[in-house]
C-alpha cells in the first residue's frame, strides 16, 4: 500500500520555463535537460534539476517518468471565439464579408442553451488536446453563451477568461443588444468573475459595432470593475480601419477610439494590431494594454502582417492568439509556426525561444497574471503540457540530431501540432492524455 502523500506529485522530464522576455534578456529562460517538477496542492512547489530535487521528495512520492519529453507551462491563447468553432475553415474574400456570411449566422444559434453547452464542451476539450490550459474567449451577445462556457470550464477546473459580446449597431437585428445590455454584463461579472478559476472580460466586439453611447457605458463599466479584463479587436484589416475613420472622425487612430472611452488599461487585450503606428504602440505600452497577435487568421483573411520590430521598439506587451474560427488551428504550436513566417515576411526574425515565451509567460504578463500562470515559479498554478519531440516519424527523425535547445524548440514549433501533446495538466490534474 502506497504511503505517498496525495497532495504531492513529481514529474521527471526536460523542463523549460521563462522569467523574462528573450528579446530583451539573454538569460530569460530556465532549462533543465533532466529536470523535476514538484507539485503540491495543485501549485508548483519546485522546478529544477532532478539530481538536486529528488532527495527532497516526501517518502513514497515516485516521480512520473517523462524522460525524452519536454514539460513547459500550459499554453495561453489570448484571442479566440468559442462560438465560431463550427465555422472554422469557411471561405470568404475578406474580414467584413466573412463576418456577414458566416460569423453572424453562426452566432445566432447560441440563443439555444443546449447548442451553447455542446459547443463549449467540444471547444474546451479541443484546447486541452492542443496543450492550451488558459484562453481569453469571446462568447456571443447571449448571456447564456457565457454561462455555458464558464459552466463547462468550471467542471474541468480550468483557468479561463471570457465575456459576453457587446454590439448595438452594424450587425443583424437578431444579434443587436437590447436595452439593459451592460446590465447583463455587470450581472455576469458578479456571477462569474473570480468564481473558482473563472475571470471575466468586458467584450465590445469592435468599434464599428458599438455606438459612442455603448462605448462610453463600456468604459464606465470597466472603470467600475478595474480587475476585470477588456477584450476587443483593432486594426485588423485596411477596409475596417477606413470604416472606423469614417465612423469616428474625431479620433487620431483606430486605437485612439478605445482610449477616448477609457478602454486602454492593464488587462486590456487588443486582437490583431496589424496597422498600428509608432504612436499607437507607444500608447499601448504606456497604458499597460497588450496586443494579441493572431498570425493564422491574419494570413487566412489576407489582413496583413504583424510588425514585431515596431511593437518591440515600444516595448509593448505581446502574446499569441489562435483566433479560431478565422484562425485555422487550435494548436499554439501551429500558431508559432505561422508567427515565425509572418515575422520573416515582415523582415524580422522570431526565435523559437521567443515564440514559446509569447505562448506562456509573455501571455501571463499581458494578462497581469504573472505569478499565477505561465511559469514554474513557486506558487504558480500547476498548469503544464508534456510535449513529445518524437510524436511523428518526421519529428522523431529531425529531433534525433538537434544540437541546441533552440533547434529542438524550433522543430516542435514548425513541425508540431496536437499530436505533439502527450499530456495536459491543469491545477496538477491530468485533463488530457493522447490516445486516452
Amino acid at each position: 500500500m502506497s504511503t505517498a502523500p496525495q497532495n504531492v506529485q513529481a514529474y521527471r522530464a526536460s523542463l523549460l520555463h521563462f522569467h523574462a522576455d528573450p528579446a530583451f534578456d539573454d538569460k530569460a529562460h530556465a532549462w533543465h535537460e533532466d529536470g523535476l517538477l514538484v507539485v503540491e496542492d495543485g501549485r508548483v512547489k519546485a522546478a529544477g534539476e532532478y539530481a538536486q530535487l529528488v532527495a527532497g521528495l516526501p517518502p513514497g512520492v515516485e516521480p512520473l517518468d517523462y524522460r525524452g519529453k519536454l514539460i513547459t507551462p500550459g499554453f495561453i491563447d489570448t484571442h479566440l471565439h468559442y462560438p465560431q468553432t463550427d465555422m472554422i475553415a469557411s471561405p470568404a474574400p475578406g474580414l467584413l464579408p466573412w463576418l456577414e456570411t458566416y460569423t453572424f449566422p453562426t452566432e445566432r444559434r447560441f440563443e439555444d442553451p443546449a447548442h451553447a453547452r455542446a459547443t463549449a464542451e467540444f471547444f474546451l476539450d479541443e484546447l486541452l488536446r492542443c496543450g492550451t490550459t488558459t484562453a481569453v474567449v469571446y462568447c456571443t451577445v447571449h448571456p447564456g453563451s457565457v454561462d455555458a462556457f464558464f459552466e463547462a470550464s468550471e467542471a474541468r477546473k480550468l483557468r479561463m477568461v471570457a465575456g459576453k459580446v457587446l454590439m448595438d449597431r452594424h450587425c443583424p437585428d437578431f444579434l443587436r443588444d437590447v436595452e439593459g445590455q451592460l446590465g447583463q454584463s455587470e450581472a455576469l461579472i458578479n456571477k462569474w468573475h473570480k468564481r473558482g478559476r473563472a475571470l471575466y472580460a468586458i467584450t465590445p466586439r469592435f468599434a464599428p459595432t458599438s455606438t459612442e453611447a455603448q462605448l462610453k457605458l463600456t468604459g464606465e463599466l470597466a472603470s467600475q470593475y478595474p480587475d476585470t479584463f477588456i477584450q476587443t479587436h483593432v486594426s485588423e484589416n485596411k477596409d475596417e480601419c477606413h470604416w472606423v475613420g469614417e465612423l469616428f472622425p474625431q479620433a487620431r487612430s483606430y486605437l485612439d477610439v478605445y482610449e477616448r472611452f477609457g478602454l486602454m488599461r492593464p488587462r486590456a487585450l487588443f486582437g490583431h494590431c496589424i496597422w498600428l503606428d509608432d504612436e499607437d504602440f507607444a500608447r499601448m505600452a504606456a497604458t499597460g494594454s497588450a496586443a494579441a497577435v493572431c498570425p493564422t487568421s491574419n494570413l487566412f483573411l489576407g489582413s496583413g502582417l504583424f510588425d514585431f520590430e515596431r511593437a518591440d521598439g515600444a516595448r509593448a506587451l505581446l502574446s499569441l492568439g489562435t483566433d479560431v474560427g478565422a484562425g485555422t488551428s487550435f494548436s499554439m504550436l501551429q500558431t508559432m509556426n505561422e508567427a515565425y513566417k509572418v515575422a520573416r515576411l515582415k523582415g524580422s526574425y522570431l526565435p523559437a525561444l521567443r515564440m514559446f515565451y509569447l505562448a506562456t509567460l509573455g501571455a501571463a504578463r499581458s494578462m497581469r497574471l504573472e505569478g499565477t500562470i505561465g511559469s514554474f515559479a513557486p506558487g504558480c498554478e500547476a498548469d503544464f503540457v508534456v510535449l513529445d519531440p518524437k510524436a511523428t516519424p518526421l519529428m522523431a527523425r529531425r529531433t534525433s540530431h538537434c544540437e541546441s535547445l533552440e533547434e529542438l524548440l524550433f522543430a516542435l514549433a514548425l513541425l508540431g501540432d496536437d499530436r505533439a501533446v502527450a499530456e495536459t495538466y491543469s491545477g496538477g490534474r491530468k485533463v488530457h492524455g493522447r490516445g486516452e
